[in-house]
């Protein structure tokens, strides 16, 4: 379920003067560890290390990423491919 229109979207405190602290063009990767955090404008241009529990991706920030969270351009679980003998047989 989505949050609700009257609170607005969650961004935190501590990321979001993180955020106006940094100078335009700036291109230090800043580890975040708040997934749930949404994606504003103000964050455009700027490369965020989002942690996937493992290591921290670099994410940079376009405009097609505003209102989305942080968490879905860090993926948290590696795919490896179905099959076994057969698949890589075919490979």
């Amino acid at each position: 379920m989505s949050r609700s229109l009257k609170k607005g979207p969650y961004v935190n405190e501590r990321l979001q003067k993180k955020v106006e602290a940094m100078q335009p063009g700036d291109k230090t990767v800043h580890k975040v560890w708040d997934r749930a955090s949404s994606i504003t404008p103000e964050m455009v241009g700027f490369t965020f290390g989002v942690h996937n529990g493992r290591a921290h991706a670099p994410v940079y920030i376009t405009e097609n990423m505003v209102g989305h969270k942080l968490g879905e351009f860090a993926p948290t679980r590696k795919f490896v491919s179905h099959g076994g003998k057969m698949a890589k047989a075919q490979k």
